[in-house]
């Protein structure tokens, strides 16, 4: 089959989508992955064919003015708020990105189509080509369910109904920032009116399957989700094979004991020489030897001590299991890899979906207890490090659920999942034409 994935925003957005198309090309099929030109040549060496999109959305968070505009919340209201000024200039990107994704559509002539929530035009796509549609997340932050509420809002203990009420406000919100660009569209590609904008339904009201990229281990399949929604495991790329460290981290590495790793992906918050600060006083605090990841910007390092080294990128998977603990955002593709590796975490959420992840991380018993970013202290920070390194309980339960994580075939689940619906519906379409 030809397979086209649409997925778009910073690199935990792609990672997960790459490793399940290079899944999906070991099954035999041919993959197109369409995603910010920023990651075509992750793309290309990755074996998967690439289409084009813009970089202009993340460009725009990446501008100095816009950095940290979504530090320090976990609210929804709080974030639309201060993204009101950046408005005016996502419309427009967000018109391209529609029009890119159906010129990638074109080029690749998919018999499925595997979609990113923020490809959201992808279900609109599938309908004009005829061909069927999957939603496929690494957060279960879409499909409702009463037993805990949306990540983007506040966690009351108000029961059920506040709960799946939390997803109707979020699938809401969606809708109003790009119901607009789905509905012109479908006009100037002469498909009917939509019935409502929903990323979980096509356009006549059908259920659209949704596959999920995290261990159910991690987070249980809720019981009142649909049969339409799978947990199929971490979506993880073979990324180390032939990674080879710098002679300097192999050098730090072999001179003491395995160091705590220090790195917050691609937030870069408001002051990033600050945060740095932080980190390597409470490293310090806590007597541990460190390693700070400054490759995206989240931390800006003046001078060093001797026992903490600053690296650029190095692959999770590699540098992980050489670590004594893991201090993180919280984002969903770091907290896969320091489970999955077996290492106790401290989470400092940033935003969005990290407070969900670092809660799970705290209530399995694999990490301190989070620290949101804007109560973060040298403090706090050293009492985590001292907790995940010296705690026996929090460093057994990691180990434990790394050496389960690590059986699971998250990539083998999911091409099954794609597999089978790809079958369905031509099986269905062949009895429709009889």
């Amino acid at each position: 089959m030809n397979i086209l994935i649409l997925t778009y925003g910073t690199r935990g957005d792609v990672q997960p989508y790459i490793a399940l198309g290079q899944g999906l090309k070991r099954a035999g099929h041919c993959i197109t992955l369409a995603t910010s030109s920023r990651f075509k040549e992750v793309i290309e060496q990755a074996g998967l064919h690439y289409a084009f999109m813009n970089d202009g959305m993340l460009a725009l968070l990446d501008a100095p003015g816009n950095q940290g505009v979504l530090e320090d919340t976990n609210n929804l209201f709080q974030v639309v708020k201060r993204t009101l000024g950046l408005l005016k200039k996502i419309g427009p990107i967000q018109r391209a990105l529609v029009d890119e994704s159906w010129e990638a559509a074109l080029q690749s002539k998919p018999d499925i189509i595997v979609f990113h929530p923020k490809a959201f035009t992808a279900p609109d796509i599938s309908e004009k080509l005829g061909v069927p549609v999957v939603l496929a997340l690494v957060v279960p932050g879409l499909v409702p369910t009463a037993e805990y509420p949306n990540m983007m809002l506040p966690r009351l203990r108000l029961g059920g109904w506040y709960n799946k009420l939390s997803y109707s406000v979020v699938n809401r919100l969606i809708g109003l920032s790009v119901a607009k660009h789905v509905r012109a569209w479908r006009k100037a590609h002469h498909l009917p009116k939509a019935k409502r904008f929903s990323l979980l339904h096509t356009a006549d009201g059908a259920p659209i399957p949704v596959i999920h990229g995290f261990s159910s281990l991690v987070v249980p399949r809720p019981d009142d989700w649909p049969q339409t929604a799978s947990i199929c495991g971490y979506w993880h790329t073979e990324d180390d094979g032939h990674y080879q460290p710098s002679p300097e981290l192999s050098a730090f590495l072999n001179a003491g004991p395995p160091p705590v790793y220090v790195g917050f992906g691609s937030m870069t918050g408001r002051d990033p020489e600050r945060l740095a600060d932080i980190v390597i006083e409470a490293l310090q605090r806590a007597g541990v030897r460190g390693i700070l990841a400054t490759g995206w910007g989240g931390l800006k390092v003046k001078a060093l001590p001797k026992n903490i080294i600053a690296v650029d990128q190095v692959p999770h998977s590699w540098l992980f299991s050489r670590v004594s603990g893991v201090v993180h955002h919280g984002g969903a593709g770091t907290t896969a890899a320091a489970l999955q590796a077996g290492k106790a975490s401290v989470v400092i959420p940033f935003f969005g979906d990290q407070p969900f992840w670092g809660h799970r991380v705290h209530t399995l018993k694999a990490g301190a207890a989070p620290i949101p970013l804007k109560k973060l202290t040298v403090e706090r920070l050293a009492a985590g490090i001292k907790e995940i390194t010296t705690n026996q309980k929090i460093i057994d339960h990691a180990a434990a659920i790394g050496a389960k994580l690590r059986e699971e075939r998250g990539v083998e689940n999911a091409v099954a999942v794609i597999e089978k619906l790809a079958d369905k519906h031509n099986q269905a379409s062949q009895r429709a034409s009889r």
